[in-house]
């Protein structure tokens, strides 16, 4: 049986990792591989370093996603691959790779992954997380500041440039591609279940079309009121 592909975006900041590490918990670590978008940021090792402040981060351009596709590919063949490890203080890829092996569940996780056609066409679960704007720049400024060297009006001022502006143009548009929206990430329990119970049935049977889109039901799960 080939590797269930699950593919989890929203905006930055909307709880992707939460859901992720939800569904890990849940199937454990030896029957899931984790890839995350952010690794395949293209180097910029020659431009000054001056000038690689003001690229957009934001837009799909920035990233090399027909290298994730080959990689997904490879994964899905029974192969294992080298990933490539970014440094964001840098702008920049270590010399060192990441080496990965396929798992029965490859989950692939990043704000823009269902923009690209091809990326989206190796997805057979298609989620996205969907968290509103002041709950996501809180959270971003938090790990910007604390993962990735970053200054305070350094986060602001490409929030207001890049992020917020390409997260209208593709982002927001994408999530019309998803199979599931997942209101708050994996705080909704009710969401991560339904996920997970899927997933489970997948590997469990080994039955799933991969291609088959027609019959593709599409489920909002809100936040359950009950305390």
């Amino acid at each position: 049986m080939k590797p269930i592909i699950i593919g989890v975006a929203g905006g930055t900041g909307s709880g992707k990792t939460t859901v992720v590490q939800e569904i890990i918990r849940n199937l454990g670590n030896d029957q899931v591989t984790v890839i995350q978008h952010d690794s395949y940021y293209r180097d910029r090792s020659h431009i000054p370093p001056a000038e690689r402040e003001s690229i957009n981060y934001d837009h799909p351009d920035a990233l090399e996603t027909s290298l994730l596709v080959r990689h997904l590919e490879e994964l899905c063949s029974g192969r294992a691959v080298e990933i490539p490890i970014y440094d964001f203080t840098t702008h920049t890829r270590k010399s060192a790779t990441k080496t990965v092996y396929p798992k029965k569940v490859i989950i692939v996780e990043g704000i823009l992954i269902l923009v690209d056609e091809a990326l989206r066409d190796l997805m057979d679960i298609k989620v996205f997380v969907d968290t509103d704007d002041d709950t996501r720049f809180i959270r971003r400024l938090q790990r910007d500041l604390s993962e990735r060297g970053r200054t305070l009006e350094s986060v602001i001022q490409q929030y207001m440039s890049t992020v917020k502006p390409m997260h209208m143009e593709f982002v927001e548009p994408s999530k019309r591609y998803a199979d599931l929206l997942v209101p708050e990430g994996g705080y909704n329990q009710v969401a991560v279940d339904v996920l997970v119970a899927k997933i489970k049935a997948i590997i469990g049977t080994g039955v799933f079309c991969r291609k088959d889109h027609s019959r593709r039901v599409r489920v909002t799960c809100p936040i359950s009121s009950t305390k």
